[in-house]
């Protein structure tokens, strides 16, 4: 009997979602710019997907309102290295390679100068040396975009 009513108030707890992180009530807008690229590499797709998913990243998880005027919260950017290197060398021979991305990410706060910053965000993404550099991009895309637009938004949004 004691089973059942540890269950029934387990089942009765509660949660609710909110923003990623508090976010001051005053601030009501965002606007995220394209996100250039600046690399001497560049991937055609890289850039604009990037920015399309940290914009609706932003507005799906947040109560911000995605804008092109001034915005009390203003996020841009570009990208400044897209580079592949060896990762790993079996018998003598490039056994993995990784292809580097930074984001150098400029957040400004409107409201609230002293919480303006810069900063570079950079990933590695292994891929097998027996691919070329184009086959892994069709590979890697979506998780470079995915990881990618997840660091920003935490660099952003979270309290670390």
């Amino acid at each position: 009997m004691w089973l059942i009513g540890i269950l029934f108030l387990q089942g009765t707890c509660r949660y609710s979602l909110k923003d990623a992180a508090p976010i001051p009530a005053d601030i009501k807008t965002v606007k995220v710019s394209f996100i250039e690229n600046k690399a001497r590499y560049i991937n055609p797709q890289l850039s604009p997907k990037l920015t399309d998913k940290l914009r609706q990243k932003i507005v799906n998880q947040t109560r911000l309102s995605q804008t092109n005027d001034e915005a009390d919260f203003e996020i841009s950017g570009y990208i400044s290295d897209y580079s592949v290197s060896t990762s790993g060398i079996s018998q003598q021979q490039v056994a993995s390679n990784n292809l580097n991305v930074t984001v150098h990410i400029v957040f400004r706060n409107r409201k609230d100068e002293k919480k303006n910053f810069e900063t570079d965000i950079t990933r590695n993404f292994p891929f097998s040396a027996t691919k070329s550099l184009s086959q892994a991009e069709l590979d890697l895309n979506d998780q470079m975009v995915n990881n990618l637009t997840d660091e920003i938004f935490n660099r952003i949004f979270s309290n670390w």
